[in-house]
C-alpha cells in the first residue's frame, strides 16, 4: 500500500503508472523465465507414467545424485530435496491429482520436512521387486483389479525397511519362477501404499495371502522356504492332469472333442525325455478351460502308442475333430519343446480366435446379451496376446461372449462409438447405447476386472451424442484422460459407487482427449475433473478416489453439512447462538487453491461431527467486509466458536499443520465440555453396579496410545447415547484392582452395563469394537431388547 501512495502522488500518476506496469511485466518475465521445474520433468518421466516407471525414474536419479556420492557438491543436499519431494508427491494418487490441477499450491498442507535415506537404502532396500518380470507389483489402483479377475494370486505384502523382506526376497523369486503360468505372483510395497494395507489389515512384515474370487484371503503362516512356499501354493491350484490309457483313451478325449475342447498329451517312453509330472501340471493351470491336458506311459500302453504311431517320448495336441489313428495324424501338433512356457505359447497360436461380428449383426448381438468386443483396425483380424483366448472360459460365469469387430469394415459404426483405436468394450445387454471402453492396461486380469465390474454397474461412456444436458435427472460425469494414471484409478471406484447410486444418479465418462471441445466447454483444465450436473447446478468433486467418499460426496449434495453462512446467518446463527451451541467456520476464497483443497476434508469433517459440532462456511470473496470485520488475516482460515456457557473466549483459531477431517476434528473436540464422567472403585460399585442406569465404560491406560486416539471418540459416543445410557471412565492404572475385577485384558476396552431390575455382573457385556457408529447402534438395539422383554413379561403377569 505504502508503494502505491508513493507512485501515485501528486501530477505523477501517469508516468508512474507506466513505471509500476513495467515493474509488474517485468516480475512476469521473470517468473516465466525461471518457473519452479515441473515435478515431471525433475523425475524425466511424462504425466502418463505408472507407479513402477515413477520408482524406477526416482531410483536413477537417487544412486546418481545422493549426497553420499556427491559431497564436494554444496547443491547436492538441496538438488536431492527436490527429486526426492517429485517422488513424494507423484507416488501418492490423491497428491498428484492435486498437483495436476492446482500445481504446488494445492499442496500447502502436505509439506514434507527435508528428510531422504541413505543411498545404500536406494541401492539395496528400494523398489525391492521393480525388475522382476514374474513379480507383478501392485499399487492400490491396480489390487482390486487384479484380486477379483477370477485368477490365483499369492501376494506378498512387504516393507522396503523390514530386513524379513529382504531375507524373503531371492527366494520369492526363485518360487515366482517355478510357478510362472500357474499362479499369478504379486507384491505390494506397503511403504508406497500404506492405506491399501491399513484396508487389508496388514500388520507385520512380510505378509503373504493367497488370493482367488469368493474365497476368504488365505494367510501363510509357515516357513519361508521355496518348498513350503509352493506346498501352500498348490493346496489352492484346481488345475489336475488326466492319465490316460487304452481304457478310457478314446472315450475321454472323444467326449471333450464335442464339447469343443481339445487335448495336450505327453507320450512318455524309454526313448527321448518326456515332460516332467511338475511340467504337465503347469501347463494344465495356464491352460485350463481351453484345453484338458493329460499323459500316458507307453511303457504300459505300447499298443495304444504303437496305434496312434508314438515310438518316442513326446507331446502333441489334438485339436477338436482330430483324427486319433497313425494312419492320419490330421490337424495334430507334435511339440519339440520340454519348457512349458513354450508349448503353451504354440498352442495358443493353435487355438482359433474370437468370432468376428460383422457389422450388420452388431447390433442384433449386443441387444440382449452381454458382449466384451475387441474393436480392431485390421490388424489381420486376430487378437495380439494369446492370454485374451482365455477370456471366453473365465467370463463364462458372468455371462459375458467374447468377439471382435473390424472398425475398418464399418469405420461410420466406430465412430458412433467413438471407438478411434484398438481398444476392448463391454456392451450390458441393452442394446448399442450402453456401453463402456476399457482404458485400463491391456494385460488379462485387468480386462477380465473391468468386463466384470462393467457389466453389473451403471457407468456408460459419453460424447456430444449422448453428453447430459439441462435433464430432469442428475449426471456425475468423470472427464478424463486415458494417459493419466489417477483417472484409470479412478473408474473402478465409480463403478462400485454406481451400484450404490443405482436410480438416484446416472455415471457417464468423457475422454477429452477425443471430446476436447466438451471439456473446454465445461473449462475441464486438471484430470481426472468429476462433476455433478443437477439440472442448471454443477457441484465438483474435489475428494479421495474411493467409491466411499464419491458416496459421502453425493450424500452431502443431497443433506448438506456444511452451512453456507451470509453476513445475515452468520450474525443469527453464530454471533447469537445458542449458550450450548458451538460453530467451526472457515473462511476461504474460491480462487485459493489450498482452500479448494481443504473443502472435501472440511465437508467430510463436518459430516463426522454432525449433531455435536455446527460447521460452516463463509466466501470471502463475496462478503468481503464480514471477512474483514472478523479480523481474517488469510484463506483459509478456521475458526471455533466455543460454548458461551463454558467459555469467555470469542473464538480460538486453527494453527494445526495437518488440515484433514480427523486433524481438525480432533482440534474441535478438544474444546467441548466433558459429557462422560471420571469413575472411581466408589462409584463404579455405587453407581455403574448398583446403580438403576445403563452404563458404558471405557476402561483405559493413561499411557496406551489407542487410548488416547479413543478418548475423543467416546465423548462422541456419550453425547450419541445421552439421556439413554450413561458413560463413565476407570482408570485402570490408578485403579488396578477395579479392572481386574471387571476381566480387563487390553486397554482400551469397552465393556456395557445394562440395567434389568437387579445387580449388574462386574464383568459386564464386552463391546468388540471402537467404531462410535457401530457401538451405539449396538448400545440403543439392547436397550430397545430390554424394553421389549419387559413389555412381554409385564404382559404376561397382566395375563395370570
Amino acid at each position: 500500500m505504502l508503494i502505491m501512495e508513493h507512485f501515485f502522488t501528486k501530477g505523477k500518476c501517469i508516468k508512474d503508472f507506466k513505471r509500476i506496469f513495467f515493474f509488474l511485466l517485468l516480475l512476469c518475465v521473470i517468473s516465466f523465465i525461471c518457473p519452479d521445474q515441473d515435478y515431471y520433468s525433475l523425475l524425466g518421466i511424462s504425466r502418463e507414467a505408472t507407479s513402477r516407471e515413477i520408482r524406477q525414474a526416482f531410483k536413477k536419479l537417487a544412486l546418481k545424485l545422493h549426497p553420499d556420492k556427491n559431497q564436494n557438491d554444496p547443491e547436492a543436499h538441496e538438488n536431492f530435496l527436490k527429486i526426492n519431494r517429485a517422488y513424494e508427491v507423484l507416488k501418492d494418487e490423491d497428491l498428484r491429482k492435486k498437483y495436476d490441477k492446482y500445481g504446488e499450491k494445492g499442496l500447502e498442507d502436505h509439506q514434507q520436512g527435508g528428510r531422504y535415506e541413505s543411498w545404500h537404502y536406494y541401492r539395496y532396500d528400494f523398489g525391492i521387486y521393480d525388475d522382476d518380470p514374474e513379480i507383478i507389483t501392485l499399487d492400490r489402483g491396480e489390487f482390486d483389479a487384479a484380486v477379483n479377475s477370477g485368477e490365483l494370486w499369492f501376494i506378498n505384502f512387504y516393507s522396503p525397511r523390514c530386513s524379513h523382506c529382504h531375507d524373503l526376497a531371492p527366494t520369492w523369486r526363485e518360487f515366482a519362477k517355478e510357478m510362472d503360468g500357474l499362479i499369478r505372483i504379486g507384491a505390494v510395497n506397503c511403504g508406497d501404499n500404506r492405506m491399501l494395507c491399513r484396508l487389508k489389515g496388514i500388520n507385520s512384515y512380510p505378509s503373504l495371502y493367497v488370493f482367488k474370487t469368493g474365497m476368504n484371503p488365505a494367510k501363510y503362516y509357515g516357513d519361508r522356504s521355496k518348498e513350503s512356499l509352493m506346498s501352500f501354493a498348490m493346496q489352492f491350484v484346481t488345475s489336475t492332469v488326466t492319465e490316460l490309457w487304452a481304457g478310457n483313451f478314446v472315450n475321454t478325449v472323444e467326449t471333450a472333442f464335442a464339447s469343443g475342447v481339445g487335448w495336450l498329451i505327453t507320450f512318455c517312453s524309454d526313448g527321448g525325455d518326456c515332460l516332467t509330472s511338475w511340467t504337465r501340471l503347469k501347463l494344465a493351470g495356464m491352460l485350463e478351460g481351453l484345453v484338458n491336458v493329460g499323459w500316458m506311459d507307453c511303457a504300459t500302453q505300447g499298443e495304444l502308442c504303437d496305434n496312434l504311431d508314438i515310438s518316442s517320448s513326446t507331446t502333441a495336441y489334438y485339436p477338436p475333430g482330430a483324427t486319433l489313428t497313425h494312419k492320419e495324424r490330421g490337424g495334430v501338433l507334435f511339440l519339440n519343446s520340454l519348457d512349458a512356457r513354450e508349448i503353451y505359447l504354440e498352442v495358443m497360436q493353435h487355438l482359433p480366435d474370437f468370432e468376428m461380428i460383422p457389422a450388420a449383426t452388431l447390433k442384433d448381438h449386443v441387444a440382449h446379451h452381454r458382449w466384451l468386443i475387441f474393436f480392431l483396425f485390421g490388424e489381420s483380424g486376430k487378437s495380439n496376446d494369446h492370454d485374451f483366448k482365455k477370456l471366453s472360459s473365465l467370463l463364462k460365469a458372468e455371462h459375458i461372449q467374447v468377439g471382435r469387430f473390424d472398425c475398418l469394415t464399418a469405420p461410420n459404426v466406430c465412430n458412433d462409438l467413438y471407438v478411434y483405436q484398438p481398444c476392448a468394450v463391454v456392451f450390458k445387454g441393452r442394446g448399442l447405447d450402453d456401453y463402456e471402453i476399457h482404458h485400463g492396461k491391456k494385460i488379462l486380469y485387468d480386462i477380465l476386472a473391468f468386463a466384470k465390474e462393467s457389466v453389473n454397474s451403471h457407468v456408460i461412456t459419453l460424447g456430444p451424442q449422448n453428453f447430459p444436458g439441462k435433464e430432469k435427472e442428475p449426471w456425475l460425469v468423470d472427464f478424463f484422460a486415458p494417459w493419466c494414471p489417477p483417472c484409470r484409478a479412478l473408474l473402478p471406484e465409480l463403478r462400485k459407487a454406481s451400484k450404490q447410486l443405482y436410480g438416484q444418479l446416472k455415471f457417464g465418462t468423457l475422454d477429452c482427449t477425443v471430446h476436447e471441445g466438451i471439456c473446454n466447454m465445461h473449462n475441464i483444465r486438471a484430470y481426472p475433473t468429476t462433476v455433478v450436473f443437477n439440472q442448471s447446478d454443477t457441484h465438483e468433486y474435489e475428494g479421495h478416489h474411493s467409491a466411499e467418499q464419491i458416496l459421502e460426496f453425493i450424500e452431502d449434495l443431497m443433506n448438506p453439512s456444511v452451512v453456507s453462512l451470509t453476513p445475515e446467518t452468520f450474525s443469527e446463527l453464530v454471533k447469537k447462538r445458542k449458550n450450548s451451541d458451538i460453530w467451526m467456520v472457515d473462511f476461504y476464497a474460491p480462487w485459493c487453491g489450498p482452500c479448494q483443497a481443504l473443502m472435501p476434508e472440511w465437508k467430510r469433517m463436518a459430516r463426522l461431527l454432525n449433531g455435536i459440532i455446527s460447521v460452516g462456511s463463509v466466501d470471502c470473496q463475496k462478503y468481503f467486509f464480514l471477512c474483514q470485520q472478523e479480523n481474517v488475516q488469510g484463506y483459509p482460515e478456521i475458526k471455533l466458536f466455543p460454548q458461551k456457557s463454558v467459555s469467555s473466549q470469542q473464538h480460538y483459531s486453527y494453527n494445526g499443520w495437518h488440515r484433514d477431517a480427523y486433524s481438525l476434528k480432533r482440534w474441535a473436540l478438544g474444546y467441548l465440555p466433558r459429557a462422560s464422567l471420571d469413575l472411581t472403585p466408589q462409584s463404579f460399585t455405587d453407581k455403574v453396579l448398583n446403580g438403576k442406569d445403563h452404563w458404558v465404560v471405557d476402561f483405559y491406560a493413561p499411557w496406551c496410545g489407542p487410548c488416547q486416539n479413543f478418548a475423543l471418540e467416546f465423548e462422541i459416543l456419550a453425547r450419541t447415547v445421552k439421556g439413554k445410557v450413561k458413560a463413565g471412565k476407570v482408570d485402570c492404572q490408578a485403579y488396578g484392582q477395579t479392572c481386574q475385577s471387571a476381566g480387563i485384558q487390553a486397554y482400551p476396552t469397552v465393556k456395557f452395563y445394562p440395567y434389568q431390575g437387579t445387580k449388574k455382573n462386574a464383568f459386564g457385556e464386552h463391546i468388540d469394537s471402537q467404531d462410535v457408529k457401530v457401538i451405539a447402534d449396538l448400545l440403543l438395539d439392547k436397550i430397545e431388547d430390554i424394553k421389549n422383554k419387559r413389555k412381554k413379561a409385564s404382559r404376561s403377569k397382566d395375563e395370570l
